[in-house]
């Protein structure tokens, strides 16, 4: 249905409140210009990330009473363990960890030492796990299809190169490629999904020259019911046997239970190797906890057991991407220029076309980002100059796309939420002279960070 139909009901609402315009100024000149500044409570729609922003279930609430807050061996994590196993196979290894970028930082440096390898090809890097190969010395490639430069709807957009991926292998030596990574659903280039006979060749390369093959699977129920919607092999397939079968390709996996976990916090690494796990747990304990808490509570553990078993229910998932896809369509017949198809979790506004005026040293998509909060009260993200512009040989590099990003939390929003955010975005993109360029005044010393804590005025 369009709109789609929910499928649950509405239990406990929390009160949101719609400032003034006056008001929303004074406090963006408080932030700095950076949306990430923001207090949520100035905030009335809050699209800034779909990351541990949803809505627990009443099961997931209930399962919360369940958890065991031992420090060692807590009945909470052995549910959990479980569960996972249930979606990787029994010869997953697992490790809790506070949340994604935890499993990102240990995982990620440990492949590179044990390696000795810096080069990580990817479908796409996002932002936080860039940050970490880049912290670490390393160098992340992106080799994104070649399709996913098409205006076009196409199937698949967030697929890896696969030639391409051939070409650097060949070029730089397999012990320089510390491991190949493919990002489920592809984040950066709008949310969409990798095809599985594209993580079934990124396996065999990996076989052929003994790289790991590394799935970052924090968006993995959103990728399976997409190949179950445009693989006409998978079209009478269960949630979770597809599932099985894409990560059934993977070596190594991180999650970030913020997303398909359903959850508010927390996350994991699993690895199919014995040797490589006992050197992750010792990690594990250093950085984040015993191996079977990570950093978090028993009550956090038992959410995303529960969180991992209701995402891969087919009602869930249908509201979830057409909500996504409603508000796409929205924007679309208004005139707002976006990325095509819609993806799993977002909807990601093309900022080159929609400020032309604008110009790259003075961040688009940021740019539209406090514009679009200061008419409206809604906060979405700039993912462009910002975030990903890189400094080679005195030579500023800048990203392909300019984007803003709508990321819809899960089970949070109504129909005429959604509604309004298109309206609004609609009416400012029309009185394009209200949207001014911005400037940085400061960024930390840290690669890869810059847009989360950058501090920023009008052109």
């Amino acid at each position: 249905m369009d709109p789609p139909m929910e499928f649950y009901r509405i239990k406990i609402v929390e009160p949101i409140k719609l400032l003034p315009p006056g008001e929303r100024r004074r406090r963006l000149e408080e932030a700095w210009w950076n949306v990430f500044r923001l207090r949520s409570t100035d905030v009335y729609i809050d699209l800034l990330t779909d990351s541990g922003t949803g809505a627990m279930s009443i099961y997931q609430l209930a399962s919360l009473m369940l958890g065991d807050e031992s420090y060692a061996g807590s009945r909470s994590w052995y549910r959990l363990e479980e569960t996972v196993k249930n979606i990787l196979g029994s010869d997953a290894l697992v490790l809790p960890v506070h949340q994604g970028r935890a499993a990102e930082r240990i995982l990620y440096t440990t492949l590179m030492r044990a390696r000795r390898a810096r080069i990580v090809p990817a479908n796409t890097h996002f932002d936080t796990g860039r940050a970490v190969i880049i912290n670490a010395g390393g160098e992340p490639v992106d080799l994104p299809t070649p399709r996913a430069r098409s205006p076009e709807p196409l199937a698949f957009k967030g697929d890896i190169d696969l030639e391409a991926l051939e070409e650097l292998i060949a070029r730089e030596g397999p012990e320089s490629i510390a491991f190949i990574l493919l990002v489920l659903t592809n984040n950066t280039l709008g949310g969409q999904p990798v095809s599985m006979d594209n993580i079934a060749g990124a396996r065999r390369i990996a076989d052929r020259y003994g790289i790991p093959l590394v799935i970052d699977m924090s968006r993995f129920a959103e990728n399976a019911y997409m190949i179950k919607e445009m693989d006409p092999r998978y079209a009478g397939r269960k949630l979770g046997d597809i599932a099985r079968e894409m990560l059934s390709y993977g070596d190594h996996f991180i999650m970030s239970a913020k997303k398909d976990g359903l959850a508010n916090i927390g996350g994991f690494i699993a690895t199919r190797s014995e040797d490589l796990y006992q050197e992750l747990a010792a990690r594990v304990v250093l950085e984040e906890g015993y191996i079977t808490y990570g950093g978090l509570a028993g009550r956090d553990l038992e959410a995303i057991a529960q969180g991992l078993i209701e995402v891969l229910d087919e009602d869930y998932m249908r509201h979830r991407i057409g909500q996504v896809r409603y508000l796409g369509r929205l924007l679309a017949e208004a005139g707002v220029p976006i990325l095509k198809p819609v993806g799993g979790h977002a909807v990601y506004v093309d900022a080159l076309e929609a400020v032309p005026h604008i110009p790259r040293e003075n961040f688009p998509a940021d740019s539209l980002a406090a514009a679009l909060y200061l008419h409206s009260g809604v906060r979405a993200v700039g993912l462009g100059a910002l975030a990903f512009s890189r400094r080679v040989n005195g030579r500023i590099v800048y990203p392909e796309r300019e984007l803003l990003r709508l990321a819809i939390p899960r089970r949070v929003y109504t129909t005429t939420h959604l509604e309004y955010v298109a309206k609004s975005l609609a009416s400012l993109l029309g009185e394009p002279s209200r949207i001014r360029g911005l400037k940085l005044v400061w960024e930390p010393s840290v690669p890869g960070v810059r847009h989360f804590l950058a501090k920023l005025k009008p052109v």
